[in-house]
């Protein structure tokens, strides 16, 4: 056993963690675990890279933790549930990977006792607060180290530092930044930067390629994802890359999303998020034919808070643990077929078809005919509707 302080670093092969690699190894002389936590979205050649560097730079061993179907059952299954889009528009792509991969990074550093954990955030971005949360309720007492953010690091410094010790970056600056995961990739440039201007066709990870329209049927059982045309998967994650697979070449699931971070600023991301755009407007399409209005207004609620607090880092809080239990409650009827019409940059929602479909001819044709009430009915309905605000209006008849 080495008498050298262990310390765990959550390593991508980056810029950024290869320079707190080479900076723990070299000038702090700490033995280093470097660990990446696949949740998805790793190709086996990408993970090799990955290990290729992280033991070029002085690794005393590189971990990958598989966490793909942990990832969709612990965190992607209530994003479903919930209809998971901040501001309406981003599918929390990096929010969850991240919250996520800070926590099973730290219940790793606990296994084996570090000394010291450490990431290689930035100071200006939501991943350093994510990353520090989880270290802080998982590994308290534990210093969290953070050159990047703690030395203000800029790119050019951290390439000029690995080839002082002989050493090639696994990143050069790339004219885009790009996060990939399973539940969407993540774009960044120059661009993004700007308020007015939008992704150029060569940021996105997947070009489009397929121009003949086609039709897609996803079958749900209790609300989660089981078939894609007919076929069923091992998982919900096999599902989710099969879709992407489709889908992707197509350029659906584009688009930028202006938001506020954690720390106070505005942030615009571009992503490309196919299979996820997809299965949550497919998803909300078969709710609105077998919940409740109460069901849907309340779960719209609870599921904003879900998103909010699972953005902002607070994936362990216990809140969440109790909202999950009402979403799945949520789903118990949510089972059916959602057939879906893709084209270039585009898609849009065709049908339903259920067996807890709502929508029943049995009890009237909406803005035709109804089989349940008299026409007396609907007379002494409103009248009793809108007794409030008749009382309001004639007490206050100065005022309108």
């Amino acid at each position: 056993m080495s008498d050298k302080p262990l310390l765990v670093l959550a390593f991508s092969g980056g810029l950024d963690t290869s320079y707190c690699l080479r900076y723990f190894t070299a000038i702090k002389q700490y033995r280093v675990h470097t660990v990446i936590v696949d949740t998805g979205g790793f190709g086996a050649d990408e993970l090799r890279a990955v290990e290729e560097t992280a033991m070029a730079h002085g690794a005393a061993r590189h971990i990958v933790l598989e966490a793909a179907r942990d990832y969709y059952e612990q965190c992607l299954r209530y994003l479903i549930f919930g209809n998971v889009l901040r501001a309406n528009v981003y599918p929390l792509s990096v929010s969850a990977e991240r919250a996520f991969q800070a926590s099973a990074i730290a219940r790793y550093a606990r296994q084996v006792g570090a000394d010291f954990l450490a990431h290689g955030s930035t100071g200006a971005g939501n991943d350093q607060v994510r990353f520090d949360m989880a270290f802080a309720v998982l590994l308290p007492g534990v210093p969290v180290l953070t050159p990047i953010r703690d030395q203000r690091v800029s790119r050019a410094e951290a390439l000029a530092f690995l080839q002082r010790y002989d050493a090639a970056p696994a990143a050069q600056q790339a004219p885009y930044s790009i996060n990939k995961g399973l539940w969407g990739s993540t774009v960044g440039g120059r661009e993004t930067l700007t308020s007015d201007q939008y992704l150029p066709e060569e940021a996105f990870p997947t070009p489009v390629s397929s121009t003949n329209p086609l039709t897609l049927d996803v079958r749900f059982e209790r609300g989660e994802p089981v078939a894609l045309d007919g076929r069923h998967f091992p998982h919900a994650t096999d599902l989710i890359r099969a879709l992407n697979e489709i889908a992707q070449p197509f350029g659906i699931g584009r688009d930028i999303h202006v938001g506020d971070t954690i720390i106070g600023l505005k942030g615009r991301v571009g992503f490309e998020a196919a299979a996820a755009m997809i299965i949550l407007k497919a998803h909300h399409a078969l709710e609105k034919h077998t919940l409740s209005r109460r069901q849907t207004e309340a779960k719209d609620c609870l599921a904003a808070h879900y998103a909010s607090m699972l953005h902002e880092g607070h994936f362990l809080e216990p809140a969440m643990r109790n909202i999950e239990v009402f979403l799945a409650d949520t789903q118990r009827q949510v089972s059916g077929t959602v057939r879906i019409f893709c084209a270039p940059y585009r898609f849009h929602i065709l049908g339903v078809k259920t067996a807890q479909d709502l929508m029943q001819p049995a009890f009237g044709h909406y803005g035709e005919m109804n089989d349940a009430w008299t026409g007396d009915d609907v007379r002494g309905f409103a009248r009793i509707a809108a007794n409030s605000t008749m009382i309001h209006f004639a007490v206050n008849s100065d005022e309108h």
